[in-house]
Parts: C-alpha cells; structure tokens; sequence
C-alpha cells in the first residue's frame, strides 16, 4: 500500500505547487480534433491575477468536471469493472478540479524564453494520475514493496474514492536554435496515445482500455520538441523515477532507472491529416534490468469539415514479469486497436462513436476493478488491501482476455443554444453516453470482470466547465 507522506515532503510539494512549475501542450480531442482546446476563459485571470502577473504571461486558470453512471447490472464493490475515470457504478461523482498555474513559453523570434506550469487535481481521477509507478510489489519477482514514494500518493486520500493528484509540474525553455528548439523538464502528462486525463480534452466521459491500461499517464525526466518544418515534428527526451519501465514515475524514487521516450508526427500541408508515431523503452526498474516497452500510432483525418476520424493501435511489452499466465515469469504484451468518429452536426452539437478490442494476452495489464487495483498497496507483513475497498484485503480479478467496448455519445454546449452571455459558462459541456463493454477469456476458465458477467452496458452523463 502506499507508505505514509512525511510531514517534510508535503511541505515541499505544498512550496513546489505554490512557487508553480507546470505546461503540457493540450492534445486535440472530440469533434474538435484539429483545433485546440482552450483550457482557461480568462475568468480567474481576470479577477485575482495582479498586474506583474498579466504583463509576463502567468496565468492562472483550471476546470471542474463531475458526472453519474447508470449500471443497470451487478456491479462489484460499486463500481464498474475494468472500466475507470467514469467507474463508480449508480452514483454521482466529482472527478476532476483541476488548478494551474502556467506560463506559455514563447516560441518565436530569435530570443530564449523561460515558461513553467503546476497542475493540483482534487477528484476521483486523481488516483488514476497520480506517480505510481513505484508498484506495490515488485513485478518481476512479486516482492511487496512499502515504500512506493511521496510525491503525491499520500497528500490526501478521503474514503474510498477521493484524494489528490499533481499531475504536471515542469520548467519549459525555449532555445533558437535551428528552427528553434523546446526542452520540458519535470513532471508531465505523456506525449504517447490520443485520450488525455484531463477531462476539457476528450469527447467521451469514460476512457478507452489502451488510455487505461495500455499507456502511461505521466512522467518524469526531460523532453524536447523540435520542427524540422512545417510537416515534420520530433519530440525525444529521457525518463526515469519509476519502478514500472518509466511510467507514472516520481521525483524521489527509481532515480537511476533512465529510459527513452521519443515521437515523431507528420502532418500534410492541408493540416486535414496527421500520423503520429511515439513510445517508450527502459529497464523495468533501477532493481531489474529486463525490457519493457510500448509504441502508439495515431492517425487523424478531417473527412470533411464537420467529420472527423481517429485511428490508433498500442502495443506493450514487459519482459520477465509475473503473470497470471506464468506465475513463473515471462514476456506480457498487451495490444488493440481504436477508432473514434466524430461529426459536429450543429454549431452547439457534436455527436461520436468509439469502439475498441483490446488483448491483454497475459492477465498482466488489465484489473477490475481499475481503482482497487490503483489503491492496494503492500503492508510490513507482505500482505496487501485496498482503501478503495475500505482496506479490505479483496484484489482486483485479471485474467488473460479480449475485451470489445464500443461507446456512443454526445457533446452540447448549451451556451451557444441559449445565448447565454457570460464568458465563464462558453465552453459548458454536457456528455452523454452509452456504453457496452464484453469480455472473453483467453483460456478455459470463464472471466467475469463486469460484477459477475461477462459484459454491460452503462448510461452515463457529465458536465465539465473550465475556467
């Protein structure tokens, strides 16, 4: 289980989210694929930003998004399998209150510049996002380990669902050189795969199993952006502070374990189309020097103006883990494909479809419930329970299988419909969505992740309002 925050480490982290540190370029999501999404309306900055702060570009800004999901099923502990972000099954719940602080860096001219961003979560996402990659027990020898790291596991964990996240906190600098060049060092969201955490960036309230469990959420380490021209973008870095191949690492654990990360996007001279390439490779941990790895493609077109389509495939490998599949240890690989389609049928209106298979051909990546497998953690006595379950020493089900999901839904922004004026409420957005997910075993045993069944289908609705 997580180990306890020491009182000297919330001070430092409390300093570090107040002096801010913290920028990560917003993806393209929803109907809006090829636009980008503004993060803040300038409310805050309009009313507590001083002066010193609007003449250099500080901005203060963030969102609120919170949401209900029907599961007309069963459900196990109350919440909705594998499923995650929108996983608490027949209730209400606040996600995401997302604060920043952040100065854009200027990439222009022939000048350096300096920028910065701190990102403070509060919500049920926040255990999603937060630095775990430091595991609860070792994955390639299955030793539990109590000492997960402090940066933000342990800030505040309320019951069983809400706690706090520091999702990004980075320096950004700008370097003319060439065609200029853009080095990011600290704590950032991954640059790998298309849905993102934050919930402004993505068009459905729920997330794809290759966002979930296929992808990293965030990192640490250094990472450069380079145009070569008006087509070609290459973006490497280095990795390190996590115990799980560079994912979800932290500023003070697994420091030596260094890794690679790197991308590669063209886009036509129409900007209508776009191919992204991106992964990652690193030893497993500073303990254990076996590979694991993964790379995304992404593929985006405009079919039209209003139509847009989205095509990815993931695909992870980890070398001499435990597995359900070989408790003895072996290569786990995990892979899918997505598809997400999108259409802006009025000016207030974008409707979208989604479907998924996923392989998760080991039992090693997949767990449901998600959040009882993000929440255990080990005890001195190498056993293990979950607060997501009350501390209760119930696991989460794995099991080598396919899952299919397929998601239909919706965006409005009821703004624009009623002509309501006020800034602050411009980019209200409401979700629906329907949801059907099933899963089907790689082997002779029956798998039941969805409370006991085999698939559901969940109904859901959401309302984000940046600001």
């Amino acid at each position: 289980m997580q180990c306890k925050t020491v009182r000297k480490n919330r001070i430092r982290i409390s300093a570090m989210v107040a002096g801010g540190v913290v920028l990560l370029s917003i993806g393209m999501s929803g109907a809006q694929a090829a636009m980008k999404v503004r993060q803040s309306n300038g409310l805050l900055n309009s009313l507590i930003m001083p002066k010193f702060f609007k003449d250099n570009g500080i901005e203060v800004g963030g969102w609120m998004n919170g949401g209900a999901t029907l599961n007309p099923g069963h459900s196990q502990f109350g919440y909705n399998g594998p499923v995650t972000f929108s996983d608490r099954a027949n209730q209400a719940q606040f996600n995401q209150f997302n604060l920043f602080l952040r100065r854009n860096v200027v990439n222009v001219d022939n000048s350096w510049d300096l920028g910065f961003r701190a990102d403070f979560m509060f919500g049920t996402d926040s255990i999603f996002t937060q630095a775990y990659g430091n595991p609860n027990a070792d994955v390639n020898t299955g030793v539990p380990l109590t000492n997960r790291g402090d940066w933000d596991l342990n800030i505040l964990n309320v019951g069983r669902n809400y706690g706090v996240a520091l999702p990004q906190a980075f320096v950004e600098i700008y370097a003319p050189i060439a065609n200029g060049l853009t080095i990011k060092v600290g704590h950032f969201y991954t640059p790998i795969g298309y849905e993102s955490v934050p919930a402004p960036n993505n068009f459905f309230y729920s997330h794809a199993y290759t966002t979930q469990y296929g992808e990293p959420f965030t990192h640490t380490g250094v990472l450069t952006t380079y145009n070569v021209d008006k087509n070609i973008m290459f973006k490497s870095g280095a990795i390190t502070g996590s115990g799980t191949g560079g994912w979800d690492g932290s500023f003070n654990r697994q420091m030596s374990n260094w890794g690679g990360i790197g991308s590669m996007t063209y886009t036509t001279d129409d900007k209508r189309s776009s191919l992204n390439v991106a992964g990652t490779g690193s030893h497993t941990s500073a303990r254990n020097n076996a590979f694991w790895g993964m790379y995304s493609i992404v593929a985006k077109h405009m079919i039209t103006r209003k139509t847009h389509m989205i095509l990815q495939h993931d695909h992870g490998y980890a070398d001499n883990v435990l597995t359900l599949a070989n408790p003895g240890g072996s290569q786990a690989q995990w892979y899918g494909i997505n598809m997400h389609l999108y259409q802006d049928v009025l000016n207030d209106l974008s409707i979208g479809f989604r479907g998924e298979w996923f392989r998760d051909r080991d039992g090693f990546s997949v767990t449901s419930p998600g959040r009882v497998s993000a929440a255990t953690n080990a005890n001195a006595d190498g056993s293990f329970n979950s607060f997501a379950v009350h501390g209760a020493g119930a696991l989460s089900l794995a099991m080598p299988a396919d899952y299919f999901a397929i998601t239909f839904g919706a965006n409005w922004k009821p703004a624009k419909r009623l002509k309501i004026d006020p800034k602050a409420l411009q980019q209200f957005n409401v979700r629906p969505n329907i949801r059907y997910d099933v899963a089907h075993s790689l082997g002779q045993e029956a798998y039941l992740p969805f409370g006991g069944r085999k698939d559901q289908v969940l109904f859901s609705i959401d309302f984000t309002m940046p600001f």
